[in-house]
Formats: C-alpha cells, structure tokens, sequence
C-alpha cells in the first residue's frame, strides 16, 4: 500500500462514477481509529480514504493545525506501506484559506475541502475559486471539494440549524465557476447523531444533480456527508446517483468510546477499588491490600480492541458503499 495523491484519487472516483461505488470517507484525529480503518479496507480490498479537519490536526498536534498534520501525516504514510491497498487523505470543511495554503506546501493531502457553503452564493463560488486558483498555481495534484448547500448540525467550527438543499442547476452554475473536482450536497442528511427513518431526505436530489451536470458534460462525482445515521436502503438508493464519497465520523466516535466503555464496565472492579478502600491514586494504593489490574487498565487493551472494532465497522460500511473488492492499487 502507497499513500496517494490527487492524480491517484482522481482515477479511484472515475471507477466509482464508471461502476456506482463510493468510498468511506472515514474521519480521523489519532492512530487507534486510523490503524483500524487500514484493518478493515485491507481485509474487503478496499482502497481506503481517511478525513481530517483543523479540529482534528490541532488536537493531534497538541494545539498547533500544521504540527498536527505531519505528525498523522508521517503516521499514515508509514503504516499504509503495511496493506495492499491504496490510502488517501481528505482534508475536511476547511475555513482558513491560510491553513489551506500551507496543506498544500506541505503536499501531504490528496484533496482539500474548502466549505464556503454557509455563505452566500456568488461568495461560496469566489471563496470555492480562489482555493482551486491556488492549487493550479501551486502545480499541485491535490483535488479541490466544494459544498453548496448546507447540512444541519454541527462539523467541527461549522454549524447549521437547518438544512438547505442543493438546487440542481444551482449546481451546475456552481461547478463551472469554481472548477472543483468534486462537488458535496445537501439532501436532507444531518452531521452528528441522527436517524436516517426522521430524517427529510431527498435522493432525488441526488438523481437531479447528477442528471443536470452530466446534461452539460460534467462529471463531477458527488459527495455525501453527514451520513452515519441513514439506513442501509437510504444509502444503495443514493449511491446509485453519483455519490463517490460518503463521509463517516460520528460512528466511529461512538464505536470508540462505546468499546473502551464496555471494557472498563466489564473490569470494573479491576479498575476503581471497592467501597471501603481509600480512592488515593496519588499514592497509587500503597497503603491498601487491593491493586487495580494493569492487564486491564493499560491504554494498549483498550486500544486493540477499538482498532479491532473499527477495522470491523469500516469493512461492513465498505461493502455497502460498493468498494469492497474495487481497489485499484492493490
């Protein structure tokens, strides 16, 4: 497995559009969720796309974006050499067109989100167009995502309370004026916890994009995000319309913290003494007969099971997606 760039992706999504898969856009902010991805991908054959925002590389690098970025970019590059199929990078809803800028001089991404969609129109274009100049100047391969419409939620600094659907020809005017490479919609989806059965959601939409910019000979693959709460029949009905990329982060948050939740719950008392006995971790229960256990409490426990979980979850998810068994760099 190689990590890849733009020129790479780009072949992956004209198979998608060709074939009416998608990818797993799958967001990342440490190593456990990230080995677990490469897991799962590797074991369905799967070529793989991880996701990170400004939150996530400032977490990462412990408050500063760029330090963050190497450091999970150098993690990646090494551990994707390990599995033999192709990975890639999505910088997701980027803002700062500053952070963008050094994304790029880094040559780290394979593609850059720029979400300018909480802004009017004909600024949504200008700010969408002024990132996708500044790749072509650059020379750099990295391929540019837009948004037009908006998803209800909150995603990392974006939020909405409500969501505004995607205008189909709104979307070819949009596409031509910018230029993006691909080019993300709203149709009814939510960021965060959600269920697809509440959720106002329009394939249609969809369907219509992807008709009005193939009637004008664009073809630009569609994005979904906020989709970690639609069922499996929402989502083979929406790949069926372009969609070459579906973004997950949510569920992998909670099957995170869930499989960390239910180990601890487990061993529980290996972990906190019993009442009785003086809670005092600043001597490390030195002046007590009872012992927390270290087979338990040692982060590496919890951490393989939360890999071995995750690698489960983006397997299943790839084999909705249609992926499974489409990579084209293994």
């Amino acid at each position: 497995m190689t990590f890849y760039g733009g020129d790479e992706l780009a072949a992956v999504y004209e198979d998608a559009l060709d074939e009416g898969f998608g990818l797993v856009a799958s967001n990342i902010a440490e190593p456990n969720t990230m080995m677990g991805l490469m897991e799962g991908a590797s074991r369905v054959d799967s070529d793989l796309l991880l996701q990170m925002s400004a939150g996530a590389c400032r977490f990462a690098g412990d408050g500063d974006a760029v330090s963050g970025l190497k450091a999970m970019g150098n993690y990646i590059e090494v551990m994707a050499e390990r599995h033999d199929v192709g990975v890639f990078l999505n910088m997701d809803h980027q803002t700062d067109l500053d952070l963008i800028e050094a994304q790029m001089d880094l040559d780290i991404p394979s593609s850059i989100m720029i979400d300018a969609s909480h802004e009017p129109f004909e600024e949504n274009v200008a700010t969408s167009r002024e990132v996708v100049e500044m790749a072509e100047e650059k020379g750099s391969d990295v391929l540019i995502e837009a948004e037009l419409g908006q998803i209800k939620g909150v995603e990392d600094e974006i939020e909405s309370e409500e969501a505004f659907y995607t205008d189909p020809e709104q979307a070819v005017e949009f596409v031509e004026k910018t230029g993006c490479d691909l080019l993300a919609i709203s149709v009814g989806t939510q960021h965060g916890v959600a269920k697809g059965k509440d959720l106002e959601l329009r394939p249609d939409i969809a369907r219509d994009v992807r008709d009005a910019l193939d009637d004008h000979g664009l073809s630009t693959p569609l994005v979904l995000h906020g989709s970690s709460g639609l069922q499996d029949e929402q989502v083979e009905e929406l790949m069926q319309y372009g969609i070459c990329k579906m973004n997950k982060d949510t569920r992998y948050q909670y099957e995170y913290t869930r499989t960390a939740y239910d180990l601890y719950r487990e061993h529980g008392d290996e972990i906190v003494p019993p009442e009785g006995v003086a809670d005092d971790r600043d001597t490390f229960f030195e002046d007590t007969d009872w012992a927390p256990n270290k087979d338990v409490f040692d982060p590496r426990v919890a951490g393989r099971q939360i890999r071995e979980r995750i690698a489960d979850v983006h397997a299943d998810l790839a084999e909705l997606a249609g992926s499974a068994g489409k990579s084209k760099y293994a």
